[in-house]
Order: structure tokens, then C-alpha cells, then sequence
């Protein structure tokens, strides 16, 4: 990876969400009166199953559209953008990238075509552009080509073929847009302990280079050892937020969500 600034010096965009709610058949599964996310570099969400965290991060993405309320995007600098009057394929755009909690895989793209994919500009979809795949290739294929080392793939040329490998191929298209606001999922469900490591380390560069991120996930102790602040969503709502330790040993957090055998 590149160098990195200093972290001191970095300033990230951040997301407002406020009066937002989303309802399934009469019930609400998220109901956030205000809350802003990325003031730390990396921030995770958890909570018990069904608490709505997942419901939320697509609400930001208006890939679920909101019911009522408003989230805006606060770029550093320039007009702040508000992200649920947008539609969806609009956020990368604006720099907000999500991974999927879903697997998703183009079963007749190889590994490297899925790359090229994520990477191609509006003016490389058209049909009359097919044949300018020669300039995406040397535009972009170095940064590809350190990803697929990075994380050892078996086989380049070929398709992902395990859960695992599908996965970090969605993770690894969500890198290579080189993202302001990085929205990931459940990232290392299914990963092995040492593609975990190397997901951790990527996310943390990314991070100290200036991109915002927001980690769901259910494997704790990519949480605490990953996250700068967290915050603890229940029933719909983000109840608390602090840092990993603090959040860790709260009362309302042991026993809604941890256990006393956790802390």
C-alpha cells in the first residue's frame, strides 16, 4: 500500500441520519432519532439479531427506501449531499461504497473480469465501448493485481468458488473503488482467521488514508480490536456509543446483547 498520512491530519465525510424510520408490515425495524456516523475513522454497529442494524445500512444506501426522515452526507469540504433523495447506483458516485451481507456473485464473470467490472467508468457500459477494454486493463490493472495478491487467490483467470471466496471478492470490488464512506457488512463472515487479519489491515489503511468506515459484524473480536468508537443499536434504535471497552462492560449491553460469560 501507498504511504499514509498522518491520522491527526486527516479529515473524514460523515453521515447524519435523523428522524429515520423503516417499517415491515406495520412493524418498525428502525427507528433513529439522530445519529452521526464517522467521527472516528472506524466505527462498528452490533446489536442482537433483528436489532436493525443491516435495515439501516441499506437505508443509507436507499437500497431500502425510508419511511420517513433524512440522510445527509457531510463531505469535508464542499455541499453536503443528502443520500436518501439519491438512488442507489448515485452513491459510489458520491464516494459511499457498501459490501453485501448477501453473497453476491457474477456466476459467468472469472475473478478478474469482476474486478474490471466494479472498476469501469459510466463511459466503459456501453456497448460501442466494448473494445476498449485495453484501457480500463492498463488503467487499472495494477491495483487489481495487488489485491489478488494480497489475498492469494487460487486462480485469477478463473470464478470464485467457495462462500469465502465470494465473499472477499465483494469485499475486494468495494476496496478497489477506493471509497470515501465504507459501509461493510458482516465483512469476515465465513473467512478464515488469516484472510480475516488481512481484511482488518486493508480496512485499517483505508482508514488512515482518510475513508470513513462502518463495520457491522457479529465476530466481537474483530469489533473490539477493530473499532475506534461503537455503537449498540436494540429494537430498532442506536442506544449507546463509545468506545470498544466502555461499550463492552455497559450493563445494557451485557444483558441484552453480550451475556456476563462474554465480558
Amino acid at each position: 500500500m501507498a504511504d499514509l498520512p498522518d491520522t491527526a491530519a486527516v479529515t473524514r465525510p460523515r453521515i447524519r441520519i435523523e428522524n429515520a424510520v423503516k417499517s415491515f408490515s406495520g412493524r418498525v425495524v428502525v427507528d433513529v432519532d439522530e445519529l452521526v456516523l464517522g467521527d472516528q475513522p472506524i466505527e462498528g454497529l452490533i446489536g442482537p439479531n433483528g436489532a436493525g442494524k443491516t435495515t439501516l445500512m441499506r437505508m443509507i444506501m436507499h437500497s431500502t427506501p425510508l419511511d420517513s426522515g433524512t440522510i445527509t452526507l457531510l463531505p469535508p469540504d464542499g455541499e453536503d449531499v443528502v443520500l436518501s433523495g439519491l438512488r442507489t447506483h448515485r452513491m459510489a458516485h458520491h464516494g459511499v461504497v457498501k459490501s453485501n451481507q448477501v453473497i453476491m456473485d457474477f456466476e459467468k464473470l472469472t475473478i478478474w473480469d469482476s474486478l474490471l467490472l466494479s472498476l469501469a467508468k459510466a463511459k466503459y457500459e456501453q456497448p460501442q465501448r466494448i473494445y476498449s477494454e485495453r484501457d480500463l486493463f492498463e488503467e487499472q490493472a495494477d491495483a487489481a493485481r495487488w489485491y489478488l495478491d494480497f489475498f492469494s487467490f487460487d486462480d485469477p483467470f478463473g470464478y470464485a468458488q467457495s462462500a469465502g471466496e465470494k465473499k472477499l471478492l465483494d469485499i475486494v470490488r468495494c476496496f478497489l473503488l477506493e471509497p470515501k464512506f465504507l459501509l461493510l457488512d458482516e465483512p469476515t463472515a465465513g473467512l478464515p482467521e488469516e484472510l480475516t487479519e488481512k481484511v482488518m489491515q486493508v480496512v485499517r489503511d483505508l482508514a488512515a488514508a482518510g475513508t470513513a468506515v462502518v463495520v457491522v459484524e457479529h465476530d466481537l473480536n474483530v469489533i473490539w480490536s477493530l473499532s475506534d468508537e461503537v455503537h449498540f443499536m436494540a429494537e430498532g434504535s442506536v442506544i449507546l456509543g463509545g468506545d470498544p471497552q466502555t461499550i463492552r462492560k455497559h450493563k445494557t449491553v451485557v444483558e441484552k446483547y453480550l451475556g456476563e460469560g462474554h465480558v
